[in-house]
């Protein structure tokens, strides 16, 4: 077999690593804070490209992840809530921890520390699947339910990311899921391709909430440099068979990264940081401030389960 999962240590970062020998891709997990993704790379002559921008030591991690939420499991909201504040089934509620704009953003899982429940090899793929009781621990979202997330390494450069949602309340509950990876190809984002399968997008206000209008554009439907184009915006993805919902190239090292997400992620949300060095592409299976404003938002009944995928594909072309 080709592949290998292993524990590292690393700058006080406790990993979960697995290995594919054959193309010598590697991605790491970080059960500690929200399982996130800490680690997609691909060796390319002597060095090895690090695609995912994660942070530098537990120190890092500490200071940084309630404020970038970089690789972050984004549940049971995504993106924004406005003003923390939403009301579900006759009771108002506001969480407590707020953004610099006063919005409450990117859910509230992003530091719970997951459980491993299963590692395995075969001869195509190995997988990790790791999980989280959420028990009411938050009062502005006074629901108990059960988050599994697996991450699978498949031939060919594809990781494979799913998430399975189940309601353990006796009522109803609100959902939405989503990830918030920084992607970085090497160089700076102006340099690279992008393009991704929308042609609307939501309009939102100053503090990026959804105002109910939508905005046509097909500016990056077929491939095109980015160059100063700044991203901060939520499209709506069309449904493609077989083809990716988007695409991030470096024409310099020749590297793509392609995204596969199931019908269940129909939001894409893309952010580019001040720094132009990395590229946040999210996908969402609801709107921004979706408890508000009901865009894509998912209402689990009692003892229902819902899972999400995505795909991520490595090469170089």
């Amino acid at each position: 077999m080709s592949f290998t999962i292993t524990r590292e240590r690393d700058e006080d970062l406790d990993l979960l690593q697995i290995t594919d020998f054959a193309t010598g891709i590697q991605v790491r997990i970080l059960p500690q804070a929200g399982a996130l993704l800490h680690e997609f790379s691909i060796p390319l002559g002597n060095r090895r490209i690090q695609v995912v921008d994660n942070y530098n030591n537990l120190a890092d991690l500490k200071k940084n992840l309630s404020s970038s939420f970089k690789s972050a499991k984004l549940s049971p909201f995504v993106c924004r809530i406005s003003e923390g504040k939403y009301k579900f089934e006759g009771s108002s509620f506001e969480f407590p921890d707020k953004f610099n704009d006063g919005s409450s953003i990117h859910g509230i899982l992003s530091d719970k520390p997951f459980t491993v429940l299963e590692k395995k090899i075969q001869e195509d793929q190995a997988f990790i699947l790791l999980e989280y009781h959420y028990k009411k621990e938050n009062h502005a979202y006074p629901f108990e339910y059960l988050i599994k997330v697996k991450y699978t390494l498949k031939k060919g450069g594809r990781l494979y990311l799913e998430t399975i949602v189940k309601n353990l309340s006796p009522g109803r509950i609100p959902m939405a899921d989503g990830w918030h990876p920084y992607f970085t190809l090497e160089g700076e984002v102006n340099d690279w391709l992008l393009s991704f399968r929308s042609r609307k997008n939501l309009a939102f206000d100053e503090k990026l909430i959804p105002v109910g209008d939508i905005i046509e554009t097909d500016a990056f439907y077929l491939p095109r440099l980015i160059g100063k184009e700044s991203f901060d915006h939520c499209f709506l993805l069309e449904a493609v068979n077989g083809l990716p919902a988007a695409v991030l190239e470096n024409p310099a090292n020749g590297l793509h990264l392609s995204f596969y997400p199931d019908k269940n992620y129909p939001y894409l949300q893309i952010y580019t940081p001040d720094n132009r060095r990395t590229i946040a592409i999210e996908n969402l299976s609801s709107a921004p401030d979706c408890f508000n404003n009901g865009l894509g938002l998912l209402i689990l009944e009692p003892g229902d389960s819902k899972s999400f995928s995505v795909l991520y594909q490595l090469e170089f072309r």
